[in-house]
C-alpha cells in the first residue's frame, strides 16, 4: 500500500469555476485520486480557495464591496461544483483562515531567521490616479520577452516567463488604465540563488516526471538563473509581514499561496479529531507529494514552492511528482474569463450531469499539448462512444435479462468464448492500471471504451436472441458472462465516471458500495447467480443538434470576445455546410447493411485494415483506413454500412471494392463505423 498526498492548484476566489480549470489540475487528480483509493492506497486529496491575491481586490473595488464578500460569496460557489461535479476532496478550505496565518507567517519567519530573506529598497510602480502603489498583477504591459501585449508584472502566461513589472513595455495601471510613474518603497525578498543548486539536483533526480515540466524548469533555471524575488506588498488585504518594521506590507499571494496545502491538510487533522496526524503526510519520508496543476503554475511548484521547504526548520516533504497539463482552449479560441469567452462548471450543471463532461475532458486531458473543448466534439463523444458503445452494452445485456430471463442473473458454464472475454477484459485493466498511474487518462479512456467494444462484439457473435430458441442452457452461460463484463466495467469505469458507474452497479444488482471493491483484485469475483437485477435505466441520455445548438449560440450571445472577423466557431459552422443534392443523386448511392467475415492489418500500412465483407449472397474486398481505431480482432461479426456500388480501387496492390460509412470528429481523433441500430441480415438496403 503506497501513501500519498494529493493536491489541486489553489483558484482565486473571484469567480466561477470554467472548464479550463476542471482540465487541468482538479478532474485529473480525481481521477488518480479515485484509482489509489480503489487501489487500497493510503490518498488524502487537499485543496482550497486562494482568498488574497489583485484579482479579488480589483473584483471588490469594481463591486464596491469588501474582498471579504467576494471570497465568501465564491468560495462557496466554486466549492459547489467541484462536489456537484464529483471532485473528491477530503479537505477543501481557503488561504485566509485563521490557521493559515499562523502558519504562512511561522513559514516566513523560518526562511528570514535562517538568512534566506534579504531587505531591499526597490523601485516600484506606483498610480497617481489611485494615490498608491501598484502589486505586480496592478500592472500589464508588453512583456520583453515575447512581445504578448497582455502579459502581467508578474508572469507571462504566454511564454512563461517570471518578470518583474518594471521589465514591461508601455506599462499601464490595472486600476486607472493610466501610465504609472516610478517610486522608491522598501520589500523582502526571497534569495532563489541560495538554493539553485540543490534545487537542479532534485529535479534532475526525478527521472519520473513528465517531460513538459521537467525540461521546460531545467532550461529555465540555467536560462534565467535564479535571483531575488520579491516576497512582499503594498497592499490592505493579506497575511501581515511578522516583522515589526514591515508596516502596511502583506505576504505576497504566490508566496502563501501554497502554504494553503498545508494549512488545509492541519485543518483535516482537525476535523478527523488527531491534530497532529498532518505530520503523517508533510513530513512522512514514505509519502509521495503530487501537486496537479496548469502549465502557468510549473516555476513556483517547481522551483520556488520547493525552495521554500527547503528553507524550513520543520522536515517537510519535497513534491514527488509534478504532473502539470498544458492549455484547453474552447472552440479554437483561448479561454478567456475578461471576455466571458469560457464555459462555467455551475452553469454546464443547470444543464447536463457531470459525467459527459468528465469524460470529454478526461478523454481530450492537455497532457502534453494544448487540446480544444468544442460543443459538436462533445456531442460527438456522448453520443457515439458513452451512449452508443459503453451504455449501449449494458442496456442491451440488462434489458435482455430483463424481458427474456425473469430479471434474474443466470447461472454459467463458461466456455473459450467467455473465459478469453473476460481475460481480455482483465488485460485491458492492467494496461489501464499502469495509464492511471502514470497520469496517462487518454489512453485509460480509449481502454475502457476497448472493454465496452468487447463486450458488444460478443454480444453480437452470442446471438442471444437465437440462442432463446435453439439453446437455452448456452444462453444463460453467455448473459451471465455480459454481467460479469458489466461488472468489470463499472468498476473500471469509476475513476473517470463515477456517478454513472455506481448507477451501473445498482443496475446489476451488486450489493454494498462500488468504493468497497478493489482495483488490483478487480475480475477475481463474480456476479451472483440468482440475484436479481436492479433497477434499469438509461446509463447515457444523446443529444441532440438542438441541443448543442443551443449551448452555441449561448456561448456567442454572452461573450465579449472581439475578433478581426468571425469567431472560429463561426468559420467552421459555415465551412462545415454541406452542398445541396437532388433526390435523383442521392438515389445513386447503393447502400447496405455488409457482415464483415474476415479482418487482417494491411503490414505495409499504418491505417488500412483489408476486409472481406458479405453483402447478401456476394462476398468482395474492402481496404478501410481504421487501423488506429478498431483492433482487427474485434471486427469480425460486426454489421456495418457500405457503400456498395464504389468504383472499385487499388491501395498498395489491394484490391477495394466499396467504401464503409464511418463518422469521425473535427480532427479525427474519434472515429465510429455506422452500424444498424437492430439485427439487420446482410445485403439490406438503406434508402
Amino acid at each position: 500500500m503506497a501513501k500519498f498526498l494529493v493536491t489541486s492548484a489553489l483558484i482565486y476566489a473571484n469567480g466561477p469555476i470554467h472548464l479550463g480549470h476542471m482540465a487541468g489540475a482538479y478532474l485529473p487528480a480525481d481521477i488518480f485520486v479515485r484509482f489509489r483509493r480503489l487501489n487500497g492506497d493510503d490518498v488524502i486529496h487537499i485543496s482550497g480557495t486562494d482568498d488574497h491575491g489583485v484579482p479579488i481586490t480589483i473584483r471588490a473595488e469594481k463591486e464596491g464591496v469588501t474582498p471579504r464578500e467576494i471570497v465568501d460569496r465564491y468560495h462557496r460557489l466554486i466549492h459547489d461544483s467541484y462536489t456537484k461535479f464529483g471532485i473528491s476532496f477530503d479537505n477543501y478550505s481557503g488561504t485566509s483562515r485563521p490557521k493559515h496565518y499562523e502558519i504562512s507567517s511561522k513559514i516566513f519567519t523560518d526562511l528570514y531567521e535562517n538568512g534566506h530573506v534579504l531587505k531591499k529598497e526597490e523601485q516600484q510602480f506606483y498610480d497617481e490616479v489611485s494615490k498608491r502603489f501598484l502589486p505586480d498583477r496592478y500592472v500589464e504591459g508588453t512583456c520583453p520577452k515575447c512581445g504578448y501585449e497582455r502579459a502581467r508584472g508578474d508572469q507571462c502566461d504566454k511564454c512563461g516567463s517570471l518578470l518583474n513589472s518594471l521589465e514591461l513595455i508601455n506599462p499601464r495601471s490595472a486600476l486607472s488604465n493610466a501610465t504609472p510613474v516610478i517610486k522608491s518603497t522598501t520589500h523582502w525578498y526571497l534569495k532563489l540563488q541560495d538554493f539553485e543548486e540543490r534545487l537542479i539536483q532534485w529535479i534532475e533526480g526525478n527521472k519520473h516526471w513528465k517531460d513538459n515540466v521537467r525540461k521546460f524548469i531545467l532550461g529555465w533555471i540555467r536560462k534565467e538563473g535564479l535571483h531575488e524575488r520579491a516576497i512582499t506588498r503594498d497592499l490592505d488585504w493579506g497575511i501581515p509581514v511578522p516583522l515589526a518594521e514591515a508596516i502596511n506590507k502583506v505576504l505576497y499571494v504566490w508566496f502563501d499561496a501554497p502554504i494553503g496545502y498545508i494549512s488545509s491538510t492541519v485543518e483535516w487533522a482537525e476535523r478527523m479529531g488527531q491534530p497532529e496526524k498532518w505530520r503523517d503526510y508533510w513530513e512522512g519520508k514514505d509519502v509521495k507529494l503530487v501537486h496537479f496543476i496548469g502549465k502557468d503554475n510549473i516555476p513556483f511548484h517547481a522551483v520556488i514552492w520547493p525552495a521554500v521547504l527547503m528553507g524550513q526548520n520543520e522536515p517537510y516533504i519535497l513534491p514527488y511528482d509534478i504532473p502539470a497539463n498544458e492549455y484547453l482552449t474552447l472552440e479554437g479560441e483561448k479561454i478567456s474569463t475578461s471576455l466571458n469567452w469560457a464555459i462555467w462548471i455551475n452553469e454546464y450543471l443547470e444543464c447536463f450531469p457531470p459525467d459527459p463532461l468528465r469524460y470529454f475532458l478526461a478523454a481530450n486531458a492537455p497532457e502534453t499539448k494544448d487540446a480544444d473543448f468544442s460543443w459538436k466534439s462533445f456531442q460527438e463523444r456522448n453520443n457515439e462512444e458513452l451512449a452508443n458503445i459503453l451504455g449501449n452494452f449494458a442496456n442491451r445485456s440488462l434489458t435482455f435479462i430483463r424481458n427474456q430471463m425473469d430479471n434474474k442473473i443466470p447461472k454459467a458454464v463458461y466456455q473459450k468464448a467467455e473465459n478469453e472475454l473476460l481475460d481480455k477484459a482483465k488485460e485491458i485493466v492492467k494496461d489501464m492500471t499502469a495509464n492511471f498511474a502514470n497520469y496517462k487518462v487518454r489512453e485509460a479512456v480509449k481502454q475502457l471504451m476497448d472493454i465496452a467494444r468487447l463486450g458488444n462484439k460478443y454480444f453480437d457473435e452470442m446471438k442471444p436472441w437465437e440462442l432463446k430458441k435453439s439453446d437455452p442452457a448456452r444462453l444463460d452461460t453467455v448473459m451471465n458472462a455480459c454481467v460479469n463484463l458489466l461488472r468489470i466495467l463499472s468498476i473500471a469505469m469509476y475513476p473517470i465516471l463515477p456517478f454513472s458507474a455506481e448507477k451501473l452497479w445498482v443496475m446489476i444488482g451488486e450489493p454494498g458500495k462500488i468504493t468497497e471493491e478493489r482495483w488490483d483484485t478487480l475480475g477475481a469475483k463474480s456476479a451472483q447467480p440468482g440475484r436479481t437485477l436492479g433497477e434499469l435505466e438509461i446509463l447515457f441520455e444523446k443529444y441532440d443538434d438542438d441541443v448543442i445548438k443551443r449551448e452555441t449560440d449561448k456561448l456567442l450571445a454572452k461573450s465579449n470576445l472581439k475578433k478581426q472577423g468571425e469567431t472560429k466557431m463561426e468559420e467552421n459552422a459555415k465551412t462545415d455546410a454541406p452542398a445541396l443534392i437532388s433526390i435523383d443523386e442521392f438515389k445513386k448511392f447503393d447502400i447496405r447493411v455488409a457482415e464483415i467475415i474476415h479482418a487482417e492489418p494491411l503490414e505495409k500500412s499504418k491505417k488500412l485494415i483489408k476486409l472481406k465483407v458479405k453483402v447478401g449472397d456476394i462476398e468482395k474486398q474492402i481496404l478501410a483506413g481504421i487501423k488506429e481505431f478498431y483492433p482487427a480482432d474485434q471486427l469480425v461479426g460486426k454489421k456495418i454500412v457500405i457503400l456498395n456500388n464504389l468504383e472499385p480501387a487499388t491501395l498498395m496492390g489491394e484490391k477495394s471494392e466499396g467504401m464503409l460509412l464511418a463518422a469521425s470528429n473535427g480532427d479525427r481523433s474519434v472515429l465510429s463505423l455506422l452500424t444498424p441500430d437492430r439485427d439487420m441480415e446482410s445485403g439490406g438496403k438503406i434508402s
